[in-house]
């Protein structure tokens, strides 16, 4: 799409704006073609103007988190692009935390230790914001984000802010009301429970060192790709299908971890978007089992 560049700077005047800037430089994987204009908001104030010139000039908008369970494609995304990463405030408020959608959960878990609050320890090291683990039920070791949301403020599509109390949000796995109706995460009050700080920085970094010893953190990925499947564990469906190191272009399947792929030598998105197919089609004919994906996979080819 074409963009006057003066006149999108003027009229979002105040707020951080790029042009044809490519989303690699945002995204976990270190992929993805670039986004038209790249908007990084650093209050809801301005999340309300982005969306707000958006409808008004019928640009189409695409919202992105910490960009850690995400695929863009090597074509990049048409329109607007809007990063929440600067929207990362964190208020301690009695045994309650009240978190933006840009905070990484790292430092949430973070300032719920310091505050001897227990709760977060098992989302801890998963390295995803608070606005995508809401919007998806991220989880891990048991735990999952519903477990401790009270309540979410969000924002519509049309520009509309409204909370939703926890039990609202229709949570499953990997799933929440949010997925189906599109609506932006601008932050979330957690509960949690008082609790012994030395037992719960104890249990972070038990859940540190799981995480460590058995992903593979020492290359760019977009975490666990694909949703476990009803009655199976899709790293073990992976390995047993002998398709650990199996690898095209940069993009490879985890050594360490089959459910992980990881760049290893300047991925593109369409070396991961293949290695993904292979495991699919691979998986269907070996073990008739459909490997959905977790990842978000999003832009044009």
């Amino acid at each position: 799409m074409d963009f006057e560049k003066l006149t999108v700077k003027k009229e979002l005047q105040g707020i951080e704006v790029q042009f044809d800037e490519p989303l690699a430089n945002y995204t976990n994987t270190c992929t993805g073609g670039p986004a038209d204009i790249l908007a990084l908001p650093a209050s809801i104030q301005e999340v309300k103007r982005v969306i707000d010139w958006t409808n008004q000039k019928n640009v189409p908008l695409t919202v992105i988190g910490n960009a850690s369970n995400l695929i863009v494609k090597n074509g990049g995304i048409r329109g607007m692009v809007m990063i929440l990463t600067k929207l990362d405030r964190i208020k301690l408020l009695a045994n309650q935390i009240i978190a933006q959608s840009g905070a990484l959960l790292i430092d949430v878990a973070q300032k719920a230790s310091e505050a001897s609050l227990s709760g977060m320890e098992p989302l801890s090291g998963i390295p995803g914001s608070v606005g995508g683990a809401v919007f998806m039920n991220a989880g891990a070791y048991g735990g999952e984000i519903s477990q401790v949301v009270k309540s979410v403020e969000v924002i519509t599509r049309q520009g509309e802010l409204k909370t939703y109390r926890g039990n609202e949000l229709r949570f499953g796995y990997r799933h929440s009301r949010l997925q189906d109706e599109d609506e932006i995460v601008l932050q979330a009050t957690f509960s949690l429970k008082a609790g012994n700080q030395e037992e719960i920085i104890n249990a972070m970094r038990e859940y540190s060192f799981l995480r460590a010893s058995k992903q593979p953190l020492e290359y760019p990925s977009c975490g666990s790709v694909f949703k476990r499947p009803v009655g199976h564990y899709t790293g073990k469906l992976i390995h047993d299908a002998g398709l650990q190191g199996f690898q095209i272009g940069g993009a490879q399947v985890s050594k360490k971890h089959a459910g992980f792929i990881v760049n290893v030598d300047h991925a593109t998105a369409t070396d991961y978007m293949d290695v993904i197919h292979h495991i699919q089609r691979t998986i269907k004919e070996k073990f008739d089992v459909a490997l959905e994906t977790e990842v978000r996979i999003i832009g044009e080819d």
